[in-house]
């Protein structure tokens, strides 16, 4: 897999069937190795290494509803009090981050309004801090540790 621009970590890794699988520390369970998967996995990791984060305020995956459709978020991370306070989007390292990437992301946080959103495609991070009591937002170069 490609090097990203976040730290290295020891991935526990199989070949199952002529599949990669990397073990997700939050999901406790092997899941299918793509690049996207990539990106979500050193993200992960940098949340609990370098930031800090509880592993059990992190949920992979999460569903939620937007328009009657079915969407999920790649990583969401949640306050004390359970409420989301990260939203973060991962890209495979081949996809460029563009507009309606970021429209993703907002379209997600409308319905969790969350503080911060990262979009990632593991070589480009953009980072954002909302305030949604005053409808804005801004760009920052990193998010607060835990």
């Amino acid at each position: 897999m490609q090097k990203l621009n976040l730290p290295s970590y020891s991935f526990r890794i199989k070949n199952k069937e002529n599949k990669y699988l990397i073990f997700d520390i939050i999901r406790k369970k092997y899941v299918i190795l793509n690049p996207e998967e990539w990106v979500r996995q050193h993200w992960i990791h940098y949340l609990i290494d370098e930031k800090k984060y509880p592993s059990s305020l992190i949920g992979i995956e999460k569903q939620l509803i937007i328009n009657n459709l079915q969407k999920r978020t790649d990583i969401l991370v949640f306050d004390n009090k359970g409420k989301p306070n990260i939203i973060i989007e991962c890209k495979a390292p081949n996809i460029k981050i563009t507009q309606n990437t970021f429209d993703q992301i907002a379209r997600y946080n409308l319905k969790l309004e969350a503080k911060y959103l990262i979009v990632t495609n593991g070589l480009q991070h953009f980072y954002c801090k909302m305030n949604h009591d005053e409808m804005k937002y801004e760009f920052l170069k990193d998010i607060p540790n835990y």
